[in-house]
């Protein structure tokens, strides 16, 4: 079939003979551009001709040695990270997030401490927090008695709140601000409140030292906290980020107690980081609620899925559309399903292959926080007369915080391959034109060199192979038969 039509076409063109193929490899010697290899060729003396045989496969065996060291470096997906500092007439101001230490109006949770634990158990979502049993008794019996309670909208309604009362003064580069500059957020805190929120007003600072100016009255008389459960403190806790992004207490949020000054300097710090395998980001992630991504966000939307697939409803502080869980399935389920998240890992924050891998470019502000007494003689007396309150009262609520850029800069730290494909290309090219003088042209004659020697050893071996016995024709095999048994019958 196939192969006797390869023989017969071979046939035509018989392999070259010996003295022409020698011919063939004196001549590649001789006319390649890898160094070296036409002076073994062309030496007359011994010596020199294994001198330069040595010399040659010396230089070649550091060649290969330095090119697969250069590929298992570029496989082990090195970088680098350069820090840019990079100075702007204006900068774009942060959003900050405020809450009460104390969450709660005093009148509404006079009688209600169950509150105080259901709110705990809300707030499991956002951080980690384990009830102690001796709280079962006191939760089931609220439980069973208000199956329609919402603790959203308890809160919403009883907890802090933001007005002329509470927001004394505020003040952004020189212009006032209000309490409806306020955008209304639920934390772990309960009611919180973000100044910039979603940076809808595009605020910018064009002056360092100068930004954001604040004097809040805490209100302790009229706002109280569990303290068996931890909260113990009275005052004002803030958190600084991205307006795009959610404000994230556990572990970056900054407090002030009643009765200080907190001076906070901040710097803009981007942060770029590579995708996988070089770094632990994938920029194809996109969050359904969120504009941006972020692993806080990712993280949340990871938890609301697992919540809404067991329990059938979706927490109120969570993002998506799902129906509200109400007090009941956030005791019996919900708290149990952010139990097995945690414990069992099902929403993981980190690494490439983790639910909620490092994002590609993310923004944060490095804090330089200073505290002073609020106030002297003369600013108590003023306040006091101007508020018409008690000197002790001022100590006891007053809280001042001013939030302002270090300077009109912000750095970049950006992790860059420490490697990159022409980088590597440029590598093995240098080896090859230090140790032997070869470049792309030299590669393709050696490749070459080596097609067309399999080609005559390919040509060779079809050449001695045996003939194939031709089984395809049943009339000739007939006639063969017939005389095979003509010539027995004559013997």
């Amino acid at each position: 079939g196939i192969l006797e039509k390869i023989r017969l076409c071979l046939l035509k063109k018989l392999q070259p003979d010996l003295e022409h193929r020698r011919k063939y490899h004196v001549e590649f010697a001789s006319s390649t551009s890898f160094h070296g290899v036409h002076n073994i060729v062309h030496t007359q003396s011994k010596a020199r001709r294994v001198l330069w045989l040595l010399i040659v496969a010396g230089c070649f065996a550091i060649v290969i040695w330095q090119i697969c060291s250069r590929f298992i470096y570029y496989f082990s997906w090195p970088t680098t990270t350069t820090v840019v500092v990079q100075y702007v007439e204006n900068v774009k101001f942060p959003a900050v997030t405020f809450c009460n230490l104390n969450r709660f109006q005093a009148h509404a949770v006079s009688n209600l401490k169950a509150i105080f634990l259901i709110w705990n158990i809300v707030s499991a979502i956002l951080q980690k927090f384990a009830m102690e049993d001796k709280y079962s008794k006191e939760l089931n019996d609220f439980l069973v008695g208000n199956q329609n309670f919402s603790i959203k909208d308890f809160t919403r309604k009883n907890g802090f709140y933001l007005n002329s009362s509470t927001l004394l003064e505020c003040d952004f580069f020189g212009k006032p601000c209000y309490p409806q500059d306020f955008e209304q957020v639920f934390t772990e805190y309960g009611n919180c409140f973000t100044f910039n929120h979603n940076d809808l007003s595009a605020r910018r600072v064009s002056l360092s030292g100068r930004g954001l100016h604040l004097l809040f009255d805490v209100q302790q008389d009229k706002f109280t906290d569990e303290p068996t459960l931890g909260y113990t403190d009275a005052g004002i806790t803030f958190v600084i980020h991205s307006p795009q992004e959610l404000p994230r207490f556990d572990g970056l949020g900054l407090l002030t107690p009643v009765g200080m000054h907190a001076q906070v300097a901040i710097r803009q710090l981007k942060s770029i980081i590579q995708e996988y395998p070089w770094g632990e980001c994938k920029p194809d992630i996109k969050l359904q609620y969120h504009k941006i991504y972020s692993t806080t966000g990712c993280l949340l939307e990871c938890k609301a899925r697992y919540i809404q697939d067991r329990c059938g409803c979706l927490p109120f502080i969570l993002p998506g559309n799902g129906t509200e869980c109400d007090l009941l399935k956030f005791y019996k389920c919900v708290y149990p399903a952010v139990y097995d998240i945690e414990i069992k890992g099902l929403c993981t924050v980190g690494t490439h292959n983790s639910t909620c891998p490092a994002p590609c470019e993310e923004t944060d502000y490095p804090t330089t926080v200073t505290y002073s007494n609020f106030g002297g003689e003369k600013a108590i007396k003023y306040f006091s007369t101007k508020l018409k309150k008690s000197p002790e009262y001022i100590r006891q609520n007053l809280v001042r915080i001013e939030i302002k850029y270090h300077d009109l800069s912000y750095k970049i730290t950006q992790q860059q391959k420490a490697l990159t494909i022409s980088e590597l290309l440029a590598d093995v090219g240098g080896q090859l034109g230090l140790f032997c003088g070869a470049s792309m042209i030299t590669i393709i004659e050696l490749l070459e060199y080596i097609f067309t020697n399999f080609c005559w050893m390919c040509i060779f071996l079809l050449l001695k192979a045996p003939e194939m016995p031709q089984w395809n024709n049943p009339s000739q095999n007939q006639s063969i038969h017939k005389e095979n048994r003509r010539g027995l019958q004559e013997c």
